[in-house]
């Protein structure tokens, strides 16, 4: 049996500007977006065979406590790359901030918060 990750869904302030950032930042696009549960609204962004979806709810509340701290809180999105420094490049021209940058046993990471405070990793395997 084979099983592969289709989709993370999680839930963002305003979903046409997140959606916008990732197929500008990771070179995705729009793939579906309408109405969702209790009025809210989501948009599909990714490839032809991954994607998030970015869920909008109808109205937020702001949590500031860490996710790592909160059972069930999403704690980072990761995705890979085959040139991590280009794709650190991409993340200052969008106006995010790398951190926490490491190499390790496979390759190399960073990190760096969008305007939700969620974190997303950026991976490149040697």
């Amino acid at each position: 049996m084979s099983v592969q990750l289709e989709h993370v869904n999680y839930t963002v302030k305003d979903a046409r500007k997140t959606a916008e950032w990732l197929c500008d930042l990771f070179g995705w696009h729009i793939r579906w977006q309408g109405d969702a549960i209790n009025g809210g609204y989501s948009i599909h962004v990714g490839n032809e065979d991954q994607y998030v979806a970015v869920f909008q709810p109808k109205s937020s509340k702001d949590n500031p406590e860490t996710n790592y701290d909160t059972v069930g809180g999403l704690n980072h999105i990761a995705v890979t790359v085959d040139d991590i420094d280009g794709m650190e490049a991409r993340v200052k021209e969008a106006g995010f901030t790398p951190q926490n940058h490491a190499s390790y046993e496979p390759g190399r990471r960073f990190y760096f918060h969008d305007g939700d405070n969620i974190e997303y990793e950026i991976v490149q395997y040697d």
